[in-house]
C-alpha cells in the first residue's frame, strides 16, 4: 500500500445556473454603481473639491515665498551676457565627385556609341571607360537590364533608352 495520505476533499459550492450568475453579477454591479454615484454627489454637494482646497503645507509655503520675494529680484532675472565674438567662416570641404549609377553610366555609354548594345556589352564598356564597376554582384547585367526595362515602362518615349530588339537597346530621346 502507499504511504501517501489523502487530503480531505474541499467542499464544493453549488453551481449556479448561467442566468442566476448573470443576475447576481448584475445586482453587484448595480450596487457598486449606486455607491460610486452617491460618493460623487456627496463630494460635489460639499462645495470645493479636495484638489481645489490648499493644504496647510501649501498655505505656509506660499506665505514663505511671498515674504522671501519682497525686496529681492525675481528668481529668473540675471545680468545680461556679453556677446561672443563670431567664429571665422570655415572653408567648404571639397566634395568628391558623386558616384555614377549603373543606369546613368549605361545611358552615357549608349549615347556615345551609335551601335545597339546588350546589357552585358554595356557593363563591359562601362568598366573599360571606368564609369562604373560592379560592387561584387554576380549578375550586374541582369540588374542593369531590369533597371532599363523599368525606366522604359515608367517614362515611355522620354526614357534615356529605347528597345531596338530583344535584349538590345539604343539611346532614347531622353539621353
Amino acid at each position: 500500500m502507499s504511504t501517501k495520505t489523502r487530503k480531505p476533499a474541499k467542499p464544493r459550492t453549488p453551481k449556479m445556473s448561467k442566468s442566476a450568475a448573470r443576475a447576481d453579477g448584475a445586482a453587484k454591479t448595480d450596487r457598486l454603481r449606486k455607491a460610486a454615484l452617491a460618493e460623487i454627489n456627496d463630494r460635489l454637494a460639499g462645495g470645493k473639491q479636495d484638489h481645489e482646497v490648499p493644504s496647510e503645507k501649501e498655505v505656509a509655503n506660499n506665505a514663505n515665498l511671498g515674504a522671501a520675494t519682497k525686496g529681492k529680484k525675481a528668481k529668473g532675472e540675471k545680468a545680461p551676457k556679453t556677446p561672443k565674438a563670431p567664429k571665422p567662416a570655415k572653408e567648404p570641404k571639397p566634395t568628391p565627385p558623386k558616384r555614377v549609377s549603373a543606369l546613368d553610366a549605361a545611358a552615357q555609354v549608349l549615347a556615345a556609341n551609335e551601335v545597339p548594345m546588350r546589357a552585358k556589352e554595356m557593363i563591359a564598356a562601362m568598366e573599360a571607360k571606368k564609369l562604373w564597376t560592379s560592387p561584387g554582384g554576380k549578375t550586374p547585367e541582369a540588374t542593369l537590364y531590369a533597371a532599363i526595362i523599368r525606366e522604359i515602362a515608367a517614362k515611355g518615349n522620354a526614357a534615356r533608352f529605347k528597345k531596338h530588339d530583344r535584349g538590345v537597346f539604343v539611346a532614347g530621346k531622353g539621353a
